[in-house]
């Protein structure tokens, strides 16, 4: 039997992409800020006209969506440290189970 390695490259991912998302936010608000000319800052909403809308409050609250990552980095980087250290004891402990059983048929 082998050992579901691309699964937890998945979950791995995942706890990464949970991780990062709060940056997602930011650097869309960012982009869409700067293509139309826009002020963005954490001190207040700034007027931002984009298609004929003012959008500046949506791109504030993307943009304070940054403070969000004070959490989840260290949540995420303790979520994958103990994914991982579980997934290397759960492997040596299947290894170390297959050369024992091993062992007994010969």
């Amino acid at each position: 039997m082998k050992y579901a390695w691309v699964i937890h490259l998945f979950v791995l991912l995942a706890i990464i992409l949970c991780t990062m998302s709060p940056f997602f936010g930011v650097a869309y608000a960012g982009s869409v800020a700067e293509k139309n000319g826009c002020e963005l800052d954490e001190g207040s909403i700034h007027p931002c006209i984009v298609k004929g809308v003012d959008r500046g409050a949506d791109l504030y609250s993307l943009g304070m969506l940054g403070w969000l990552g004070i959490a989840t980095l260290p949540l995420g980087l303790a979520a994958a440290v103990l994914y991982i250290l579980i997934v290397l004891i759960v492997y040596l402990v299947m290894r170390y189970r297959k050369k024992k059983a091993e062992q007994e048929v010969t």
